[in-house]
């Protein structure tokens, strides 16, 4: 077996669709499809099924994923780590990304990498922490950014951030919340939150199981934005961590209370692979990742209502100028141009 074929390999059980793998190779088709045929003549096994549809993978299939994608992903950091001695960052890296991380800070962190590391090929999925390290663990992913999980996991966990949990809700709408807001008062206000699978529900059952309520939400929804805009437009209720509402904040639409008591801490961690080498190249990745993370989290916090009432003008000016200078540096990043923040 070639590292060629592994690399052919791995790149159509992604794509699963032949026409897109070889474009994604710069190769011909055929070319393809013969060194397939080949791999699966070696070792005696089918490998895809294939149909109109596409490729999927078989059982044999799917085992060699796990056993090949650690051994790519280890040439290509050799050629990463040699590339570096001549000065350069280069090299693909691959990385993972919850929700509420991925929705607040991954359009202004690539298109930064992409700026600052044009030798580097980025490629960002986002899903559930679980998944994330399974993807990880299997050598999918060069590292992700998660919800510290409260089961053990093989995977070696560097912690990035703390971040608070905010009681959210509409701005004009009727929900008043006492001036000594608890967590167990969310018990008689209608909720949506996300579902069971998301690591932030966890949290929030986790919490409320210890303050003896049990989260019943009228509406559950996995997509933050929708239910950002749910929160915006109806008399639902729900707690988020802040940078899941920053947009909303900014723009008036919603407001949020911290708890004065039974307060909600959620933890992000990037986890890694304890006996795979993190890359020059995925290091700077997640550098920019991080900080660009953590002053997302400051911009909102400035926006959540303090405990003992309204936000006062300077803070809430504050972080509306904030905010006016992310979303336009956001926007020139988009464009493929610099641009600066208005002087302070």
């Amino acid at each position: 077996m070639e590292l060629r074929q592994m690399q052919y390999f791995l790149c159509l059980a992604e794509e699963k669709n032949v026409t897109r793998a070889a474009r994604q190779l710069n190769i011909v088709q055929p070319a393809l499809s013969m060194q397939i045929a080949k791999l699966e003549a070696e070792l005696g096994q089918k490998l895809f099924d294939r149909s109109v549809q596409g490729m999927t993978l078989t059982s044999a299939g799917e085992a060699l994923v796990r056993l090949t994608a650690p051994i790519v992903r280890d040439a290509e950091y050799a050629r990463q780590e040699m590339a570096q001695l001549g000065g350069r960052i280069s090299g693909r890296v691959s990385v993972g990304l919850i929700t509420s991380v991925a929705q607040s800070t991954m359009a202004r962190s690539s298109a930064t990498v992409a700026s600052r590391y044009p030798e580097i090929t980025l490629s960002v999925c986002e899903g559930y922490t679980e998944t994330l390290v399974d993807w990880v663990n299997t050598g999918q992913l060069d590292f992700a950014l998660i919800n510290v999980p409260r089961r053990r996991t093989p995977l070696a966990a560097h912690h990035v951030m703390d971040e608070e949990m905010v009681f959210a809700c509409r701005k004009d709408g009727p929900i008043k919340p006492p001036a000594k807001l608890r967590f167990d008062h969310i018990a008689n206000v209608d909720l949506v939150l996300p579902s069971k699978r998301h690591g932030l529900r966890l949290i929030l059952d986790e919490h409320a199981a210890a303050v003896g309520i049990d989260l019943r939400p009228r509406l559950e929804l996995d997509t933050l934005p929708a239910l950002c805009d749910v929160i915006a437009t109806t008399d639902f209720a729900t707690v988020l961590p802040t940078i899941a509402l920053r947009q909303s904040l900014a723009s008036g639409a919603i407001r949020a209370h911290r708890f004065n008591e039974q307060r909600i801490v959620r933890s992000i961690a990037w986890v890694h692979h304890p006996r795979r080498t993190v890359s020059v190249a995925a290091k700077a990745v997640l550098d920019v990742i991080s900080r660009d993370l953590a002053q997302a989290a400051a911009v909102a916090k400035e926006f959540v209502e303090p405990t003992s009432g309204g936000t006062s003008s300077s803070s809430r000016k504050k972080a509306q100028k904030a905010a006016a200078e992310n979303d336009l540096l956001d926007a020139g990043f988009r464009l493929g141009q610099d641009v600066a923040p208005a002087a302070k």
